[in-house]
């Protein structure tokens, strides 16, 4: 009986080290914050611990990539690129999907977007073959496309994406634009305000 408890006792502390280490491997979560969470889950209803493993297995399952901007959506269309009431001509080049809900919230922008799907980190080992580049000419060599608004976040990664991408685009008659520096360098466009954002669009500048 007492081997039992013990066992049943190490399966409980794998099972909660097993979900603390998961966590903490989320942006902004070190591994005090996912032990905390941890024991916060376990002092939950086991249904609405089922609840949130339904979200996140529905949330792998159905979410995937706009086929057209890359932005992410349950269907196979997003609901910008979809909408004909903005403006198909003007795309805002951003770094992940996260950054689209910032840029939106400033109320401004009624154009259509483009996800890059990261930045250029060659520490990181990302260059130019693993951005959603290629896919962004192919829509401006489809016509119609007067404006791209590179609204990279304002980092050393960030601009480098942003040049790399400008001189990929030189070869189209377009216009290309940079966000305004009313964002703080180094900080992350998702956390930026409404009006910060705002700003720096209007501003934005020729490169």
């Amino acid at each position: 009986m007492a081997w039992a408890c013990r066992s049943s006792f190490r399966s409980r502390v794998s099972a909660i080290d097993t979900l603390a280490s998961e966590l903490s491997r989320l942006p902004g979560i070190g591994r005090k914050t996912a032990m905390r969470l941890t024991y916060h889950l376990l002092k939950q209803s086991p249904d609405q611990s089922r609840r949130l493993a339904d979200a996140l297995m529905t949330l792998a399952e159905k979410v995937r990539p706009c086929a057209t901007c890359f932005n992410l959506t349950e269907e196979s269309v997003c609901n910008i690129c979809g909408d004909p009431r903005r403006d198909g001509a003007l795309i805002c080049a951003v770094e992940e999907a996260s950054d689209i809900g910032a840029i939106e919230r400033a109320g401004e922008f009624r154009g259509v977007y483009h996800v890059l799907g990261g930045r250029l980190s060659p520490l990181d080992g990302i260059g130019p073959e693993d951005l959603n580049i290629p896919q962004l000419e192919q829509r401006i060599a489809g016509g119609g496309i007067r404006e791209v608004i590179l609204a990279t976040n304002p980092s050393i990664e960030g601009e480098a994406t942003a040049l790399y991408v400008q001189r990929k685009l030189s070869a189209y008659q377009l216009t290309v634009t940079r966000i305004a520096r009313g964002l703080p360098v180094g900080g992350d466009l998702e956390y930026a305000d409404g009006v910060t954002i705002a700003q720096a669009l209007s501003a934005r500048r020729a490169m």
